[in-house]
């Protein structure tokens, strides 16, 4: 199979860049993957696509630019170029554009793809019948809100038209279906970037580390952990270092470094900036508990994997899909209210306090991890195009028949 995937990719700073190179990394190694093609957008960087591990063939054509109002005729023009078999979209609505026009015409390349009769999977992260426009950075204004709303469910039409629509929680399965009548909507789970051989859960010498990472500004905003940690450094006398690792949310430019500001008479408190892939297992092994500082959620967590991978203790805001996300594939969290600072800090003392706590939490959040390991999750993908392709041919096979007849 010739496979391409339309998707942002590393050095890009565009959402889902980390999750495509970790989807590649296994889809290349996939014994039924003959060659990959990466229709990315346009960086300044070359692509990362300097694996260790034998695979596939990869080429890069980068044909994409976000914002972009040509980017449904320039990724056409690449599709028609490179001829694959079949063709993965790692999408959310915002992955063309934070432009409601230039955001559309992206989201309409799934039916381009179902028009020229090539085989298609979206990989959709999130659906907007989930996001909390508010916190997420989109709009407060309510009218605004049901505009978005009503061109959220346009643009969802748009993307049902793929031959299969993949979601990574069964809440969004039951929408898509309940709320469009969908019927090719499938759940394929988020998958474990990396699965290191399980940790010894020692930490190194020095300060308790309390981590976040992420994009931040809009849903996700560190004050309150900042403050949280504070208030258990004074209740506990612990050593303890905050490190927030990550970069501002594009649509919030300068939110951290104002933080930075604010917050300089605190203490050990570290910002890495962006986290490049090498450096991130280093990260985690050095953190004692991983925090979610989030006001909501919009979609399947990729770190809440990646610390379960590490074996981590995490700290969570008790909402939306995250709670569902521990529910459903077996993780276990220190959960808090996300509107209360003091209801944070005891969260967090629970953990750093009682060590056997924290490391019960820890190993389970391996356990769960290791249950979707990347591979299994691409060759889910790859059994899905399988079905798509058999079914076209038993489609085409008929209108012969009916043709002779």
């Amino acid at each position: 199979m010739k496979l391409a995937i339309i998707t942002a990719y590393p050095p890009s700073k565009v959402t889902l860049n980390e999750y495509a190179y970790h989807l590649v990394k296994h889809f290349r190694q996939n014994q039924e993957v003959s060659e990959l093609v990466l229709l990315t957008d346009k960086t300044e960087g070359e692509k990362d696509i300097k694996f260790t591990e034998a695979g596939c063939k990869i080429t890069v054509k980068e044909c994409w630019s976000f914002n972009s109002y040509k980017n449904i005729l320039s990724v056409t023009k690449a599709i028609n170029t490179v001829k694959p078999d079949a063709v993965l979209f790692n999408l959310q609505f915002m992955k063309f554009g934070d432009k409601k026009i230039a955001a559309a015409l992206g989201l309409m390349l799934p039916l381009v793809c179902k028009l020229k009769k090539i085989p298609n999977i979206v990989l959709l992260h999130n659906i907007l019948e989930e996001v909390d426009l508010g916190s997420a950075g989109f709009t407060s204004n309510r009218l605004m809100q049901k505009l978005y709303g009503f061109i959220g469910s346009t643009l969802t039409r748009l993307i049902l038209q793929a031959d299969t629509v993949a979601v990574t929680m069964q809440k969004y399965v039951d929408i898509l279906e309940d709320k469009y009548g969908a019927t090719n909507v499938k759940l394929i789970p988020h998958g474990t970037f990396e699965i290191p051989e399980e940790p010894d859960y020692n930490l190194p010498k020095g300060p308790l580390q309390i981590m976040t990472f992420g994009k931040f500004g809009t849903y996700k905003k560190v004050e309150g952990m900042i403050e949280a940690v504070e208030r258990v450094r004074a209740s506990t006398g612990l050593d303890l270092e905050v490190v927030i690792a990550g970069t501002d949310n594009p649509n919030v430019p300068g939110y951290l470094a104002k933080v930075q500001e604010d917050y300089k008479h605190v203490p050990q408190l570290r910002f890495t900036g962006y986290v490049e892939e090498d450096d991130v297992p280093v990260l985690f092994k050095e953190s004692a508990v991983v925090v979610f500082p989030y006001t909501s959620t919009t979609g399947s967590s990729g770190v809440l994997h990646q610390a379960g991978s590490y074996g981590k203790a995490v700290v969570m805001p008790d909402l939306g899909d995250l709670a569902l996300l521990v529910k459903d594939e077996g993780y276990l969290g220190e959960f808090f209210d996300p509107t209360s600072v003091g209801c944070l800090a005891n969260a967090i003392e629970a953990l750093v306090i009682n060590e056997a706590y924290r490391l019960r939490l820890a190993k389970q959040n391996y356990k769960a991890a290791t249950a979707h390991p990347m591979s299994d999750i691409a060759q889910m993908y790859v059994n899905s195009f399988n079905a798509i392709i058999d079914s076209k041919k038993n489609e085409d096979s008929i209108v012969v028949q009916q043709v002779n007849l």
